[in-house]
């Protein structure tokens, strides 16, 4: 089979998953958004400057120009490294679970990942609503995530003085290991689906959520990031909501 013939049967198999996991892909692409606007432009926002000052800086004055500057502030290669990122570990944990979710009486655990992942999007939602509430602790502070999160940035932190081609991907693909409580949200969305292929596009479509928010900040800095989040903030529980009914739907289908 030559190299055409692996990549339309690639694709075929592609358009099969997307269209019978539409519901799952689609959860995954609207929590992208939303953590995006909410989460990511807090989180990741500085790492986009930091490569935007970075890809700027190396450009002579003389060549300035309007594309250039855009295409210096959509870190495209950064992007695609988180994707990448995200995609093999949507893979794995998907993998994994379908393999044990296969054996006699486990089923249940694909049965609880998409509780549990409905019931943190329920969560989120409430707590958008019900600011008042007490927040439940965050997942990044304890010494585990702060630990890991420290390795990553001591591994990434060289990429950072020429984020450019490859090194500007490497370093995509090594921050997105850094640990955030939405990402695993996302992953036990995808480790539900039982399925590699699943879990690798639907966590790609989780990437694809962020890049907006991301984008707004790497081509105007903050303020925008915070304009956009002000605007998304105001759709983003009825967003959530609709996505915690979907999986809580899928995750009964299963049972019945």
């Amino acid at each position: 089979m030559d190299a055409l013939s692996l990549l339309d049967a690639g694709l075929n198999q592609c358009a099969v998953v997307i269209d019978r996991d539409s519901g799952l892909l689609l959860a995954l692409l609207t929590a992208g958004l939303v953590g995006g606007t909410t989460h990511c432009t807090g989180m990741c926002g500085p790492f986009v400057l930091a490569q935007v000052s970075a890809r700027l800086e190396r450009v002579p004055l003389s060549a300035m120009s309007e594309f250039r500057r855009l295409t210096g502030a959509a870190v495209l290669p950064y992007h695609a490294g988180r994707a990448t990122t995200y995609a093999l570990i949507g893979a794995l944990s998907a993998s994994v679970a379908g393999h044990i979710g296969a054996l006699p009486g486990l089923r249940w655990l694909l049965v609880a990942l998409l509780a549990l992942a409905a019931l943190f999007f329920l969560g989120y939602a409430a707590g958008s609503v019900l600011s008042w509430l007490p927040k439940a602790p965050s997942l990044g502070s304890g010494g585990v995530q702060r630990w890991w999160g420290e390795r990553v940035s001591g591994i990434a932190r060289p990429l950072f003085g020429n984020p450019t081609g490859w090194r500007g991907y490497g370093l995509g693909v090594a921050l997105g290991f850094i640990p955030c409580g939405m990402l695993y949200g996302a992953i036990a969305v995808a480790a539900a689906s039982g399925s590699a292929l699943t879990g690798a596009l639907g966590m790609a479509a989780f990437a694809l959520g962020t890049v907006p928010s991301l984008l707004a900040v790497g081509l105007a800095g903050h303020v925008a990031g915070r304009t956009w989040r002000t605007a998304v903030a105001r759709v983003a529980p009825a967003i959530m909501l609709v996505n915690a009914g979907v999986l809580g739907w899928m995750a009964w289908k299963l049972v019945a």
